[in-house]
């Protein structure tokens, strides 16, 4: 079992220019937190799951890492803890508390899709626990926890709760972070496949009010009246 120091040392024996620069795309920007070692995703959730058993602590140690790779390589192996039958409520609950301590470092739309889903929503359904926090991340000033409270509404969604999402999503309408608009998008088109009519409902009532790409997302598998008639509704 790798502690978080040879965990990042692994990582960086696997660098490739090549994959650098595929990563480099996606940050606009220099950005000192989040260095970019160079890493194929592939081999770094396989890392990840290999040592999925490694204590918390060194987790957390991974999470303050500067490097992009490092801190997926963390939430992905809080995802892998938790998909696992074996561990305990306990330790599901310590995960969970450790995402969102520590929340800071979950600072890109990835992390926070590769775990929220499980991490947190998985925790908050599974073991039965109120919602609130989801509701408080809503309307956080910081971008990567609102994503996390729409994300996290996958896993109800799974089960066939859907309320969370639609409210979230209610809080969430005005939101100028584009990354946050396709989550909620996304996870109102997650929550009318399962009920088409709450989704034509909630669109009825707030299509005009909603960023442009929100609604086209949310609406991606309706037929082209259907569409055309939400658009219609903006102008």
């Amino acid at each position: 079992m790798l502690n978080a120091e040879e965990f990042i040392k692994t990582l960086k024996s696997y660098q490739s220019e090549k994959e650098y620069r595929k990563i480099e795309r996606y940050f606009q920007e220099d950005d000192e937190d989040n260095r970019i070692i160079g890493v194929r995703m592939k081999m770094i959730f396989d890392l990840a799951s290999d040592n999925r058993e490694m204590p918390l602590d060194e987790v957390e140690k991974l999470l303050g890492a500067p490097w992009y790779e490092a801190r997926m390589g963390a939430v992905s192996i809080m995802d892998f803890r938790v998909r696992s039958k074996q561990t305990p409520p306990e330790l599901r609950k310590q995960l969970f508390d450790l995402y969102i301590d520590r929340h800071d470092r979950i600072n890109t739309w990835d992390f926070v899709d590769r775990s929220a889903p499980r991490v947190v929503g998985g925790y908050l359904y599974e073991l039965g626990k109120p919602r609130d926090i989801l509701y408080r991340l809503a309307r956080s000033d910081n971008p990567w926890e609102r994503r996390t409270a729409i994300v996290s509404t996958g896993y109800f969604i799974r089960n066939g709760e859907l309320d969370d999402t639609f409210q979230i999503a209610e809080l969430l309408l005005n939101d100028d972070h584009e990354l946050v608009q396709k989550a909620v998008g996304t996870f109102l088109r997650h929550a009318g496949k399962q009920d088409p009519e709450r989704l034509h409902s909630f669109l009825e009532t707030h299509a005009a009010g909603m960023p442009r790409t929100m609604l086209t997302i949310a609406m991606e598998k309706l037929d082209k009246k259907q569409r055309a008639y939400y658009r219609s509704l903006k102008e």
